[in-house]
């Protein structure tokens, strides 16, 4: 049985074997074609035309990757490491709705979560050893959390201020009917995203919107200023099981510490 077991786990989880680079081909194959089939069900004409076609279609991906996702829970030497692993809910997810609809007829809506699959590609691609560097953006971004609350506290403070301002310049005349609409402009105009749906009209209000569009790109960046710094004092020693997606691995670790998969060394 463990000799089963390893089998598989080298098909699936690896890419030195003949048979491990045929499966990750035919996995890339049918997850570009169940996510290409999603798309082409949200079209009316498409769906009509060829509903039996499609749903035929979508019943034999479903059973294909849940065949799939039971080899990987039954292969690896810790289950629950896969299962509640980031990909591991991401493969469970893009299942449920196919069989939700066999319980709840109003569960088609839900298969759009189907489209969730396409995130599967990375880890077939082996994509997933540069989940190092998403996960030392992650940790950077929990380390600089409190001055990043402190900076949204204060730009929310601002755009309610300036809203109110451009209440009081413009009025409803211009369009700031309400200082809720005017906090939106204000949010809109600080973002220099300016969508133009409301727009000052009086002298002083188009200068205090001048002033708002400046302070909107210093503004801007202090975010990635905080972020940036923080990462500079990140530990980059550990490296990622490609199996259950941990990052928490010494360098020098030969089996991974949460699922006790074997440790592949990256280029």
């Amino acid at each position: 049985m463990n000799s089963l077991k390893d089998r598989i786990k080298i098909i699936i989880f690896g890419t030195e074997t003949r048979a491990g680079r045929l499966f990750d081909l035919i996995l890339i194959l049918s997850i570009v074609l169940s996510v290409a089939l999603v798309m082409l069900d949200s079209i009316a004409e498409f769906q009509q035309k060829y509903s039996f076609i499609i749903r035929r279609a979508e019943w034999f991906f479903t059973i294909l990757f849940t065949i799939e996702y039971l080899l990987r829970v039954f292969s690896i030497k810790r289950p629950e490491s896969y299962m509640f692993s980031f990909f591991g809910i991401i493969d469970l997810f893009s299942l449920i709705p196919t069989y939700l609809s066999l319980i709840l007829p109003g569960a088609q809506v839900f298969s759009v979560i189907r489209v969730l699959r396409v995130l599967r590609v990375f880890r077939v691609l082996k994509l997933i050893q540069f989940m190092g560097e998403a996960n030392l953006l992650r940790q950077a971004m929990l380390a600089s959390k409190r001055k990043i609350f402190v900076y949204l506290f204060f730009v929310v403070n601002l755009v309610i201020i300036l809203g109110s301002v451009m209440y009081l310049v413009e009025g409803e005349a211009s369009g700031f009917d309400s200082i809720p609409r005017s906090i939106y402009w204000s949010i809109v105009t600080l973002t220099t995203v300016g969508y133009g749906d409301i727009s000052p009209e009086t002298n002083l209000g188009q200068a205090i919107a001048a002033i708002i569009m400046i302070m909107g790109y210093s503004i801007i960046a202090v975010p990635t200023g905080i972020v940036t710094s923080a990462m500079t004092f990140q530990d980059h020693s550990h490296k990622l099981c490609i199996v259950c997606s941990n990052n928490n691995q010494s360098d020098n670790a030969k089996f991974c510490n949460n699922c006790g998969a074997k440790m592949t060394k990256t280029k």
